[in-house]
């Protein structure tokens, strides 16, 4: 057993809370890993703004990349020493979603909203309280012990800040454009959100081909942002775009609409619901807050276009095969990455971190652990 320090989250509305927590050692199929860096993706904000679900307290952070410290019995995957990336999907290759090309519903990952080890037990604790790791990671903390199955290795080129971001917000953003979408070559997409999901999806729909990539995004900072990865046309709101929309078409409408705010709502997914086309879809991939709908669609509207509403967990995309694809892309120069992390935090700024988002100054933040 070892201490670690980390970000806890007591409760909705209480923020994140630093601590020293006892780690204990990994078991089977587990590994522990000291992290280098942790994404401060929104998913994790909205645990403090009681949007998520989750067991209290909990150790946040589910994006993370670092180096595998010590393994536990039967472990295969990878070895102490390996750098790195955690999904915060497990991919464990043998269940029936797993076996059937869909890594990104493995049943491993049964217990992310508790961080509760598939034996019923924990790994953090805090005097006589358990805690669980957000998406059974826990990557605010400077160790934690993960499923081997949720370890991707990380070639020795790439830095652990980048890595970091491959764990869930970019591959959720991309395959929400390329995978859940399907976007083609010469199509009009419009996204609703340019922030760390949205601007992958900006570069996924651009690198697939799309000939219109329109953002809609209130927050300026944001739009000049998403025009750095592929943007063609932003607007501050969803009429402006759609009014574009209608007359670059020629009233044909849009391909596709994928909505990545921070926060859905059901005025989002309704303008994304309009703004497409005949045969057009959308893909719904931010969530609501608890107890607000968030999709309410007259039936009509979609039968007599035959339009598609859908949503996309980590974007479709399979943790083994398209984490370290993206990577390569990024080494190839064709995905903007570094560009995507506005400013680096310490663990003790992690609430500073988490008003920039709500101030729109960041796309993405991360914490350099020490």
């Amino acid at each position: 057993m070892i201490t670690t320090r980390a970000a806890i989250a007591r409760g909705p509305q209480l923020g994140w809370e630093q601590a020293e927590l006892r780690l204990d050692e990994p078991k089977a199929h587990e590994v522990r890993v000291k992290f280098a860096a942790a994404g401060l993706c929104h998913s994790d904000h909205h645990i403090t703004n009681g949007d998520a679900k989750v067991r209290f307290p909990i150790v946040g952070g589910h994006e993370g990349a670092g180096v595998v410290e010590a393994v536990g019995p039967d472990v295969r995957r990878v070895n102490v020493g390996d750098r790195v990336v955690c999904s915060y999907i497990p991919a464990c290759g043998g269940c029936r979603p797993c076996s059937t090309g869909h890594q990104n519903m493995c049943e491993k990952g049964l217990n992310a909203a508790t961080g509760m080890f598939l034996d019923g037990t924990f790994r953090f604790h805090l005097g006589d309280e358990d805690l669980g790791g957000f998406c059974s990671l826990g990557t605010f903390s400077q160790y934690a012990v993960v499923s081997e199955w949720a370890c991707v290795p990380l070639a020795d080129d790439i830095p652990f800040e980048i890595a970091a971001l491959v764990g869930c917000g970019v591959p959720t953003g991309w395959g929400s454009a390329v995978y859940a979408a399907g976007v083609r070559a010469g199509q009009t997409v419009v996204i609703y959100g340019a922030g760390g999901v949205g601007s992958n999806a900006v570069q996924g729909a651009r690198y697939a081909g799309a000939k219109n990539v329109v953002v809609v995004d209130p927050v300026a900072f944001k739009r000049d942002m998403a025009k750095t990865f592929g943007a063609t046309h932003t607007f501050a709101d969803a009429g402006s775009a759609h009014d574009f929309v209608v007359e670059t078409t020629w009233g044909q409408l849009a391909d596709h609409a994928i909505c990545t705010p921070g926060v859905v709502t059901e005025d989002i997914v309704n303008a994304a619901v309009q703004v497409v086309g005949k045969g057009g879809k959308v893909v719904v991939t931010a969530v609501s807050k608890l107890g607000e709908p968030a999709i309410h669609v007259h039936a009509g509207s979609l039968i007599s276009y035959q339009r598609q509403v859908r949503g996309a967990l980590f974007g479709d995309c399979n943790p083994l095969y398209d984490i370290p694809r993206l990577l390569g892309l990024y080494r190839s120069g064709d995905l903007k990455l570094d560009e995507l992390i506005t400013r680096r935090y310490r663990l003790d700024e992690v609430n500073d971190a988490y008003r920039d988002l709500d101030d729109g100054t960041n796309i993405r933040g991360v914490i350099v652990h020490e």
